[in-house]
């Protein structure tokens, strides 16, 4: 029975596992018979019959507990935590495994250690934290080493290079698959080989490396023919057929698509069957077939729902929605999409659980919520979505975007971005336009920003500069690239006038309002814009109490005093362009600011915690997030120490805050630096601290440009408009000034966290 198993044979096995147990019951082996279950088990989860699975295993266990066989016990616990992991129940997988680990630390089963922390890793991975799940396979790796379990080790090579797939990270996969490669033919592990095989296949074909990616699914394909591996064979005519998809060869694809089902049945592979009846489906979808593409995708949904494949259900309504919208049956079409929706909302609120998780707990000891929001991403509402919000996530070369306008309307749509060499590295890919953005913008010829720092670039930077050259001498600048990224796939879900962006990784960087479309009309033209580090952010601050955030008083620091400070070995100069600016803005206010040596770092933390507005203009280290004030009076020392003047967001999280809104304005040197990383880590740190919004500014631009700005956003917010609508109007009036129509002055001010609105007379008579 293992034998077949082994083969893929899990029908043939499954008649010898029966026949081991008739005669292990007719002779009374207890061990026999518990032992018989568990292969049943594992030929039954082979098959994709996960419930019956479960059912022999339980029965496994039972038997292990009654005869007091704790190695058994242990490993029945593994087992069910597979199936578990196969139905997506990853929790119940997840505590079945622990089970297993702490039987097999105690009766010391190394061989089962490693196993149930390579187990863990699988179950994480389906939680999609690759970050833990690789911190178990690594551990299954050590152990494998340790007591020489070669095989152990080469599958622990594999689950590594399935997490890094995970994370997008194709090059780092590639190369385990190719350990995991080495030691399957090192032992003489054939079918483990052809695995292998088919896995660095569909590794490249995540990278769109099509040519590489069949000759690896033909090489498994090859072995699994040698050896008799019936499931390798499907697996791999399934791949091949997903290729051929990606390349449009629809008929090519259909025929390995029809090969695989043929094999599916003929083993019993349920999950198999459902996969290539939806894969089916895709290629008449293809070919434009779409009632016999329905049928399939039709058979695919109930297979899946059958087996419990909630992945395959969501694709197979999605699927079966986008079929009836093309034949114009869209009643129907949105039935189907109203499902997948629900689906792709729980896959959406997934995804969310593991953003900006250190800000949510902090924002939770601020705001105390109630214990259901923090029971996890399931209890997450979408109700305080008001507006079109795009939520940003990257797998590997793909974005993928759900596009939320209500609780009830969400729309999820992948990209595939087919660029350059960089396909495998997209989170560096646009980390690169952003570098690109910045470099155009400085180099056209109008734009004059006073004493730009000459080129220095490294040597990395130079070689980078082959991407940024591509990117410029393609049909559009590194602006209308990014566009094409993320504006233009979703550009028809979007509605009002009103974007909010919830990013991850480079795309946290990105000038948004300075987008341009194909008509050379900038983003903010249409729309106000702004970011959330993630959704539960959003719903932290709409459940928080109603009088937590102040409503009157406002600290405005510039332009503090320095001239005792020697910072990093240097003395710094004073910032008279941020004195004007504050006092500026007292003006509007009727507030007066802290200039000079009363902004001390004491005298702002006294008044931090208790204003609705705090608008600081000073020197900062924005890779650190940090403050430059006028140090203490009350100090010992006559040199200031670093603790009497600077500011760290540390002490503003000690202090507490309940601004309705943050400005940090530290643009004033000129030098057209990039200080994004740093400001939107600065700008989520004030978000954590208590803050409602933050403004922040990307990039350096100089005195005179940002007192402009400024001018312009608290006009507005001293009209009554919220913050976006504020910061978009000062964009659209600078746009308007021929001095600063560049999108270097007024591109890179971002409002991060909710919109707010300030009462302007109540902010001037509380500081009066």
């Amino acid at each position: 029975g293992n034998a077949y198993q082994g083969l893929g044979e899990f029908k043939t096995a499954i008649k010898y596992h029966q026949r081991h147990l008739e005669i292990a019951k007719e002779v009374g082996d207890k061990a026999g018979e518990g032992a018989s279950y568990g292969s049943l088990g594992n030929a039954y989860q082979g098959l994709g019959e996960f419930k019956t699975a479960i059912k022999y295993h339980l029965r496994c266990l039972e038997i292990a507990k009654e005869v007091g066989d704790k190695a058994g016990e242990g490993a029945s616990y593994g087992s069910l935590g597979n199936a578990c992991d196969s139905l997506g129940e990853f929790k119940t997988a997840i505590k079945y495994h622990q089970r297993h680990l702490e039987i097999a630390k105690e009766v010391g089963d190394k061989a089962g250690e490693g196993a149930s922390y390579g187990n863990l890793g699988n179950a994480y991975q389906g939680l999609g934290e690759f970050k833990t799940a690789i911190k178990y396979h690594q551990r299954h790796l050590e152990i494998a080493k340790e007591v020489g379990d070669k095989a152990g080790e080469g599958r622990s090579y594999g689950s590594l290079a399935n997490a890094y797939q995970g994370l997008g990270e194709f090059k780092t996969a590639i190369k385990y698959h190719l350990r995991c490669l080495e030691i399957a033919k090192e032992v003489g592990d054939k079918v483990g080989e052809g695995a292998s095989y088919g896995s660095l296949g569909n590794a490249c074909d995540s990278l769109g490396e099509f040519k590489t990616a069949i000759k690896y699914h033909q090489r498994h394909l090859e072995i699994a023919k040698e050896v008799g591996d019936k499931a390798g064979e499907g697996k791999s005519y399934g791949n091949l057929g997903n290729v051929y998809c990606s390349l449009r060869k629809f008929k090519t694809a259909m025929e390995y698509h029809r090969r695989y089902l043929e094999i599916a049945k003929e083993v019993g592979d349920k999950a198999g069957e459902g996969a290539s009846y939806g894969s089916l489906g895709n290629d008449y979808q293809g070919l434009r077939q779409f009632k016999t593409a329905i049928e399939y995708h039709r058979r695919h949904l109930e297979i899946a729902k059958e087996v419990g494949d909630k992945a395959g259900e969501g694709k197979s309504y999605g699927n079966l929605g986008n079929a009836h919208r093309s034949l114009g049956e869209f009643k129907t079409a949105i039935k189907y999409h109203q499902r997948h929706l629900e689906i792709a909302k729980e896959a959406l609120l997934a995804t969310e659980k593991g953003r900006a998780q250190a800000l949510r707990d902090l924002m939770a000891t601020k705001y105390q919520p109630g214990d259901s929001l923090m029971q996890g991403a399931s209890h997450i509402s979408l109700r305080c979505v008001t507006s079109s919000t795009v939520f940003i996530a990257i797998n590997g070369p793909c974005v993928y975007f759900w596009v939320c306008l209500s609780e009830d309307n969400i729309q999820m749509k992948k990209v595939h971005v087919n660029d350059y060499k960089f396909q495998d590295e997209l989170e560096r890919f646009i980390q690169l336009l952003n570098e690109t953005t910045l470099k155009e913008i400085r180099e056209r010829d109008t734009v004059k920003i006073e004493n730009l720092p000459p080129d220095s670039s490294t040597e990395e930077e130079k070689a980078n500069d082959v991407i940024r050259v591509d990117v410029r001498h393609s049909q559009s600048s590194a602006l209308k690239k990014l566009h094409d990224i993320i504006v233009a796939p979703i550009a028809d879900l979007i509605e009002g006038n009103e974007i909010t962006f919830v990013p991850e990784g480079s795309f946290c960087l990105v000038p948004y309002a300075a987008l341009l479309d194909s008509k050379s009309s900038y983003l903010s033209d249409s729309f106000r814009i702004r970011v959330l580090p993630s959704l539960t952010t959003l719903q932290l601050i709409h459940d928080c109490p109603a009088d937590f955030h102040m409503k009157t008083g406002a600290l405005l620091v510039g332009d503090p005093c320095f001239k005792h400070i020697i910072y990093q070995g240097r003395r710094l100069v004073q910032l008279p362009g941020a004195r004007e600016e504050v006092e500026m803005i007292g003006r509007i206010l009727n507030v007066p600011p802290l200039t000079g040596e009363m902004a001390t770092k004491h005298e702002v933390l006294k008044r931090i915690t208790s204003v609705a507005l705090v608008h600081i203009a000073a020197h900062g280290k924005m890779e650190t997030g940090e403050v430059i004030l006028a140090p203490n009076t009350t100090r010992e020392n006559p040199q200031p120490q670093e603790e009497d003047y600077l500011l760290t967001m540390k002490d503003v999280i000690e202090a507490g805050l309940r601004a309705r809104l943050v400005v940090l304005s530290c643009s004033h040197t000129a030098r057209g630096e990039v200080m994004a990383e740093g400001v939107v880590g600065m700008a989520r740190a004030l978000l954590g601290a208590g803050a409602r919004s933050v403004v922040v500014t990307l990039w350096e631009i100089g005195d005179e440009g940002t007192l402009e700005f400024m001018s312009f956003f608290y006009d507005a917010l001293a009209k009554g408009k919220k913050a976006s609508e504020a910061l978009n109007q000062a964009m659209k009036c600078m746009r308007e000034i021929e001095k600063f129509k560049e999108v270097i002055y007024w591109a890179p001010f971002v409002l991060i966290g909710d919109d707010v609105n300030l009462d302007f007379k109540d902010i001037g008579s509380r500081n009066k």
